[in-house]
């Protein structure tokens, strides 16, 4: 990792209350190498530059933590390459995490990452969130589910339900919504829930926008 995105990484995730130590960035640019060799060899992801992955993947990733305060157990659904839930893993070791995704090729990207940088206690599942067997195993198991730009709010919120907890979380990470699509967003159809809270933000040191919802099953 050049030192002008070692820096980046570092200095970014302090914005969202996060300090790295030497160990972790060592694991962050373990990361960063791979995803970028997997890539020449298989789609994972259009984001190839490192700058370009550490702001749009590590950071935006990042960007959820200051909203993990209370939760020990955590769903990502449609990981891809391990947005967001590896790196939350990585800089919070106690969160319980799962991850699905229903691109074999990206599941297998996962599960390369978590046995190299020896993380415990994050599983990897191949499968659709909608499978009745995955709902069957998975149901009212986690605090907190949480998707970055997986399908729509409502869609995701539908999908979200059955794997909470009581009270759990429902948190969507999105982009730049303008006022008027935050009302809208937050008028959902889905009376299961209640919004806890919106926030419109910038990735640090950038000027891309986004936004993240709160949803509390009630």
């Amino acid at each position: 990792m050049e030192a002008e995105n070692r820096s980046l990484l570092i200095e970014g995730a302090k914005t969202f209350g996060i300090l790295l130590d030497e160990k972790i960035v060592e694991a962050f640019d373990h990361y960063l190498r791979e995803l970028i060799k997997w890539n020449e060899r298989m789609n994972l992801t259009a984001i190839r530059t490192e700058r370009e992955i550490i702001l749009k993947h590590f950071l935006d990733s990042l960007s959820a933590h200051p909203y993990l305060s209370k939760t020990s157990s955590l769903l990502d659904i449609g990981s891809g390459a391990g947005f967001p839930g590896i790196p939350l893993k990585m800089v919070k070791p106690s969160l319980e995490t799962t991850l699905i995704d229903s691109v074999r090729k990206k599941v297998d990207f996962q599960r390369h990452i978590i046995r190299t940088l020896g993380l415990k206690g994050i599983e990897t599942i191949h499968g659709r969130i909608q499978d009745k067997e995955v709902i069957q195993t998975m149901k009212g198991r986690f605090d907190l589910v949480i998707s970055r730009g997986f399908s729509d709010l409502q869609s995701f919120l539908i999908l979200s339900f059955p794997f909470l907890k009581s009270a759990g979380i429902a948190l969507a990470m999105k982009g730049q919504l303008e006022s008027e699509g935050i009302q809208s967003q937050s008028k959902i159809e889905e009376p299961r829930y209640r919004l806890q809270k919106t926030v419109s933000f910038s990735l640090p040191f950038s000027s891309l926008k986004r936004t993240i919802l709160l949803f509390e099953k009630v």
